[in-house]
């Protein structure tokens, strides 16, 4: 069976931002100015010795601080929250919930980059990573030496992301295509929260 979650909560951290020159400053300030965001995605894993790419889709919502809500539709159904407190994993398919603590769970993670505070240098190196296939290239690596990933990139036309990319500690690479992105749209309340369905085997913190 296909496994989602992780590189989901690696790349939890997409926005858009208007980048190029001055990118790192303009990062901050769209981060701050980015309460809650709306999106579809498009996932592909490649480099996995086991199996070739490995291709998904879904819809995500963010409210910071801490909550969101990631809903992998195809090719199984999966869903991911955060609902400020805690991280819930639940996978349909093995009608099992694991349970983490928030905090714990985004850490040094790039699902920090939006998620959490906006102390973005605490644990990130930023830098402008330049111009490559008609994309401008803003790149962020973990300062600590726990972190599952070696580097996030965002790739972005003008003002409007077009690619994320995640390299990992195992050498495979995700690529998250984002579309019909929202920025501070209202968001309704309910869906950060979950309640694990009855019959479920519930693991973790």
């Amino acid at each position: 069976m296909l496994k989602l979650l992780k590189p989901l909560l690696l790349v939890a951290c997409s926005l858009p931002l208007s980048a190029g020159a001055g990118a790192i400053d303009q990062l901050h300030a769209y981060i701050q100015g980015t309460q809650s965001l709306r999106a579809e995605f498009r996932q592909t894993v490649s480099g996995s010795r086991k199996s070739g790419p490995q291709e998904a889709s879904g819809n995500v919502a963010i409210q910071r601080p801490g909550k969101f809500r990631w809903v992998y539709n195809k090719p199984y159904e999966q869903l991911v929250i955060g609902d400020g407190v805690k991280l819930w994993l639940y996978d349909k398919d093995l009608a099992q919930v694991t349970t983490k603590k928030l905090d714990q769970a985004l850490g040094s993670s790039p699902a920090a980059l939006l998620a959490g505070s906006n102390d973005l240098e605490k644990n990130f190196r930023l830098r402008d990573a330049g111009r490559k296939d008609e994309l401008e290239w803003l790149e962020a690596t973990p300062k600590g030496n726990d972190s599952t990933f070696e580097w996030v990139r965002m790739g972005f036309v003008g003002n409007e992301l077009k690619l994320v990319e995640l390299k990992d500690n195992f050498g495979q690479t995700t690529s998250i295509r984002l579309s019909k992105l929202e920025r501070n749209p209202k968001l309704d309340a309910s869906q950060f929260k979950f309640t694990p369905p009855a019959g479920v085997d519930v693991v973790g913190d």
